[in-house]
């Protein structure tokens, strides 16, 4: 599907659909709206609001059919003014997408919030065209049957200037991001049988554009990161260390992203329930995250240095895993008692969170399905976030905002802590079931010496079972659009 933007009246665009919108509670549409209104006898005021008794409210859309007219009108809900914004534009432009039959070829459509709700031209374009390509994504490589999108074109109409020029930049970005959303979605949702740590690093070298360095089993261990290694001992997969770099001339920023990359979490030895293991392929969420990130990086090509690191293996049970009660010395030097070996995603991230600060960056973050506490914490709403510098923190939660990714602090009061005294190491890796999310974060803070650092837990968020307002099922990709959007506002 092509997503572009022609400097035309609305009405002068050979189309299948029109789109567009009405605020909850309005009588008698202005704008657009109300041009299209006027064209067709005043349809919407008469008929679909009057007679049909249509609110506008959220998300609600009214297909009318144009007697004599090969064409439908859809007049889109956009809910109160006042709680309007960038992120609903997207959901409702997926929500288009996927009312449309499979006889619908081409859509035009207003430029959603550009005109009384006054937001920017270029984010509301963006959105349009995110939520054009994520209304069509469906997962089903491995159906028989295909669910078919016979959408070839979605065209914003936009006849103003500035408006036009703005929405353009827009729509370009949009495409950028919303190719890697789904990239990651399709590298969450595929089969651990398929994706492995060495599949998982090809797939990141043959798709990233940027240098993209992958260490083997002996690398790894000559770098010292023995905790990283010991998860992955027990499977028969061997891991890989991957660092992937954007450095553009001077840059601005240097950022370290460091992504989690279980590409299967069977537990370990403490193996986990088989209904808690059915969707383990998901524990690489935060690697398909900074990888499809660095891939949007490279086309958006801000002037920020970006390293992306992702410490990928399988925590599986076999004769050579590593056990409760083992003792593994950390690329720092610091010792880890290893209390379950469920708890394994903050083991491999300290040495992976190790390895980012010794590349001097400015700050790092990492993103990680870490904990089931988090999930209980926050459901799958809103993702955990703390870490060692609040000011950092603020700032990504209100970039995240703003494109509609929802993140909430946790504390991180050295108390937390406190359940991860070892008697015979310098820290356990994991402790009692309160304040799981905070011990853990404590826990990975160990690892970090000097470097302003965030922690992201996206455990309920990453893997959902029931489609979210975007239509999306299962693997979200979420944290994409915050990175690529947090790394762009030092641009």
């Amino acid at each position: 599907m092509k997503v572009k933007i022609e400097k035309k009246s609305i009405l002068d665009i050979d189309a299948d659909v029109i789109v567009v919108n009405l605020f909850e509670g309005v009588k008698h549409p202005g704008g657009v709206t109300g041009i299209v209104d006027k064209a067709f006898n005043n349809v919407i005021s008469d008929y679909v609001i009057k007679k049909e008794k249509f609110e506008g409210k959220y998300g609600e859309i009214y297909k009318l059919p144009l007697i004599g007219e090969d064409k439908k009108i859809f007049v889109v809900g956009l809910g109160k003014q006042a709680d309007f914004s960038y992120s609903k534009i997207r959901n409702l432009t997926a929500k288009v997408v996927r009312t449309c039959g499979s006889n619908i070829k081409k859509v035009v459509s207003i430029l959603h919030g550009a005109g009384v709700a006054g937001l920017c031209p270029q984010l509301c374009a963006q959105m349009i065209a995110e939520g054009a390509i994520s209304g069509t994504y469906n997962f089903d490589k491995y159906k028989t049957k295909k669910k078919e999108n016979n959408i070839s074109d979605f065209i914003i109409a936009e006849i103003d200037d500035e408006k036009y020029k703005k929405a353009k930049k827009g729509i370009e970005e949009g495409l950028i991001v919303a190719q890697s959303v789904n990239m990651a979605r399709d590298l969450i949702n595929e089969s651990s049988q398929y994706l492995y740590p060495e599949t998982l690093a090809q797939f990141a070298v043959e798709n990233s554009n940027v240098k993209t360095t992958v260490y083997n089993k002996e690398q790894i261990k000559e770098m010292g990161m023995n905790a990283f290694l010991a998860v992955g001992q027990g499977s028969i997969h061997e891991p890989k260390f991957i660092h992937m770099e954007y450095k553009p001339q001077n840059p601005k920023k240097k950022i370290a992203i460091v992504g989690k990359g279980i590409t299967f979490d069977a537990g370990g030895l403490d193996l986990k329930p088989p209904s808690s293991m059915l969707t383990m392929r998901d524990d690489m969420s935060g690697a398909a995250a900074v990888i499809t990130t660095m891939k949007a990086i490279s086309e958006l090509k801000p002037d920020v240095e970006v390293h992306a690191i992702v410490a990928a293996c399988e925590n599986m049970p076999s004769g050579s895993s590593y056990k409760p009660g083992d003792v593994i010395i950390a690329k720092t030097g610091r010792s880890i008692e290893i209390d379950n070996t469920d708890a394994e995603g903050r083991v491999t991230l300290a040495d992976a969170l190790a390895y980012a600060e010794e590349l001097g960056v400015d700050e790092i973050i990492d993103i990680a399905t870490l904990t089931g506490a988090c999930m209980v914490a926050l459901g799958t709403v809103a993702s955990g976030i703390m870490g060692n510098n609040d000011k950092k923190i603020k700032e990504f939660i209100d970039v995240a905002k703003q494109i509609g990714e929802k993140f909430w602090q946790l504390p991180m009061d050295e108390e937390y802590g406190d359940t991860l005294k070892s008697d015979i190491a310098d820290t356990k890796n994991t402790g009692g079931r309160m304040g799981g999310a905070s011990a853990a974060g404590i826990f990975l803070s160990k690892f970090i010496k000097n470097t302003p650092w965030i922690h992201i837990d996206i455990a309920g968020t990453a893997f959902i079972d029931k489609p979210n307002d975007e239509g999306i099922k299962n693997a979200t990709g979420i944290g994409v659009r915050s990175l690529i959007k947090y790394i762009n506002t030092y641009n």
